[in-house]
């Protein structure tokens, strides 16, 4: 439903981003204010965002001073979202400081408040900035992690303003009424389809998009987690504020998922990893020569899930399986639940317009205290936040086994 949001925008480059999260908002019947830094004004003038708002623009605390816009406007606000935050924004604001409208706003509002930091690499990964955004995830504020890629002039690295429309996903995450349960929490998400090569130009794999895993990565950084993809052969835009490791192979996931695996509090395996690859791969490409080619053999690859329930460093930690099934049959579900030992494991059927590479899902999520939750078919979005709901109640020692 339509909600009153703030944009506070600091003085950041990336000012512009915002032009296009705004017209996301609105568009979607939201109640924008823009409140710019002083500053700001210098990226962005106020005639933009007031035509694209279509409301006025607050600019500065002696502005329609009789209506006391400092209090009122982050009293009435249903979301304040700060895009860019800059490493000053963040600074003034982890200080508790009310030295401009937004700054004041941000010090009065009582609804949710999210932040997505744009800066230098160096700046934000100083000291000083990452313990302004302790600060902030303390107080129970979301900070969006940034994005990897180019920043102003010729400098690369993490500092990226993620994208306005992954970041439109985010906020309308949190209008939908989510508190931030996973604040503090490292969580690994693996997403998309694994791919086992034949040749230079071949190879084996499945028809995963990797949806379903950067639903759960994109909702898991809504709910204030510090978020982890391993993602094998997705084209999807990066989620907002998840850290995005890519490979290809069923080992090179392996390796990389072992090496993240015991800073993570929760692990969510939702990537199709093959069973199976190629015993051997060949140079160049398998020539045809008038005749069929020869013998296949398959080797098995290691299960990724199972092997992580058997490693160190489980204590307090929750895995969740994901298998993707024609025909769901519970006893052999527990069954696979059982074997791969992990505490959750989603059971989703394939086919019929459901799985691989459509935006809904349904599934039964059973736990390993005999638990079986369902979940009717809806957007992969509601689906991701079920399972953290589960995966929040283990963490937070409020659930029990059985």
């Amino acid at each position: 439903m339509p909600a009153h949001v703030i944009l506070g925008v600091g003085a950041g480059i990336s000012a512009y981003k915002a032009c296009e999260l705004l017209r996301l908002l609105t568009e979607s019947g939201h109640q924008v204010r823009v409140v710019p830094t002083p500053d700001a004004l210098r990226f962005v003038g106020e005639p933009t965002w007031a035509g694209l708002s279509g409301q006025p623009v607050a600019t500065g605390v002696w502005t329609d001073i009789a209506l006391a816009p400092h209090v009122k406007l982050g009293q009435s606000a249903d979301l304040v979202l700060v895009v860019p935050a800059t490493a000053d924004l963040l600074a003034r604001t982890a200080a508790g400081m009310a030295d401009d409208l937004l700054t004041a706003t941000l010090l009065t509002a009582t609804c949710p408040v999210v932040y997505a930091p744009a800066m230098h690499t160096e700046m934000w990964q100083h000291p000083a900035t990452r313990a302004n955004v302790k600060t902030l995830r303390e107080r129970g504020a979301i900070v969006i992690e940034p994005a990897a890629g180019r920043l102003a002039g010729p400098d690369t690295g993490p500092g990226r303003l993620p994208d306005p429309a992954e970041l439109f996903a985010v906020a309308t995450h949190v209008l939908g009424g989510r508190t931030p349960d996973l604040n503090g929490r490292r969580v690994l998400v693996s997403a998309g389809g694994t791919r086992e090569e034949l040749d230079p130009v071949r190879f084996i794999g499945n028809w995963s998009s990797g949806i379903q895993g950067y639903a759960l990565a994109r909702t898991a950084v809504a709910r204030g987690a510090e978020v982890t993809v391993v993602a094998a052969n997705v084209t999807l835009a990066d989620p907002a504020g998840a850290k995005v490791i890519r490979v290809v192979s069923a080992r090179e996931m392996d390796e990389v998922i072992r090496q993240a695996a015991p800073a993570a509090d929760a692990i969510v395996m939702a990537a199709a990893v093959a069973d199976y690859r190629p015993e051997r791969r060949h140079d160049s490409k398998i020539k045809k020569d008038g005749g069929a080619p020869g013998p296949l053999y398959l080797v098995e690859n290691p299960d990724i899930l199972a092997g992580l329930a058997q490693g160190p460093g489980r204590d307090g930690q929750v895995l969740v399986g994901f298998a993707a099934e024609i025909n769901v049959d519970a006893a052999q579900a527990r069954a696979k639940l059982s074997r791969k030992g992990c505490d959750l494991l989603v059971v989703n059927p394939v086919g019929g317009g459901l799985g691989f590479g459509t935006t809904d899902n349904e599934a039964v999520i059973y736990g390993a205290d005999g638990s079986a939750t369902q979940v009717p078919r809806g957007p992969k979005d509601e689906l991701a936040d079920i399972v953290w709901d589960l995966v929040a109640d283990r963490l937070s020692g409020q659930h029990e086994s059985g």
